[in-house]
């Protein structure tokens, strides 16, 4: 998603530092666009308790660098003391229902249990928590390319007429890593140029959106 003409996902490793986490903190939004920097797992457990960060793909990736950030805060430990054991904990509780929390986490503990050294650790650790936030933004792209096919369609049979769309809760480009899910094809249709008239509903009430 562009933000001020800018490409932004919304969680990423620091570009000058890859011992820290960058992330969208959505509590500021629309207002404010403010980019938090996080470095520990007590860190990205508060970001995901106190909703920094929200939606199903985007808490998994973050569970996923909170693990990362684990290993960079034991690399001092011998292969007999480390344990990751707490940082998992603290991530697990912020959200006990989070099904793609639970599976990250146990994702890179599973990962990380291969791992011979303090360094193997650290990276089977990025290299896993940056895949699964590659692996959740290709597959919200990929939603949003089968959908536009069918918004495409409808819009062909309607000769020129906004496509209406309804959607419901939680399920745009701040919710995953990028692209959204249930939205994406919005996006798709958008950016190819095809007028889309869409509903938005949470609980209650309905916001409509034009394009």
């Amino acid at each position: 998603m562009k933000v001020g003409g800018e490409h932004f996902r919304t969680i990423w490793l620091k570009p000058t530092d890859n011992r820290v986490v960058q992330l969208i903190d959505q509590r500021f939004l629309p207002h404010q666009f403010v980019i938090e920097d996080v470095r520990t797992v007590a860190e990205m457990a508060s970001a995901i308790r106190e909703m920094h960060v929200r939606g199903a793909g985007l808490i998994g990736a973050a569970a996923a660098y909170g693990i990362y950030l684990g290993t960079l805060e034991s690399a001092a430990k011998t292969p007999a003391e480390f344990d990751l054991t707490n940082a998992a904990k603290q991530l697990l509780v912020t959200r006990p229902t989070a099904v793609n929390l639970a599976w990250a986490v146990d994702r890179q503990l599973k990962a990380i249990a291969n791992a011979e050294t303090a360094a193997d650790r650290i990276t089977v650790a990025r290299e896993t928590a940056i895949a699964i936030a590659d692996e959740d933004a290709e597959s919200c792209r990929r939603i949003g390319q089968h959908g536009f096919k069918l918004i495409e369609e409808i819009a062909r049979k309607k000769s020129g007429s906004a496509v209406n769309v309804l959607t419901h809760c939680n399920a745009g480009w701040l919710a995953f890593v990028d692209y959204g899910s249930a939205t994406a094809p919005i996006y798709a249709a958008h950016d190819a140029g095809v007028p889309v008239h869409v509903w938005v509903t949470k609980h209650d009430r309905a916001v409509r959106v034009q394009n």
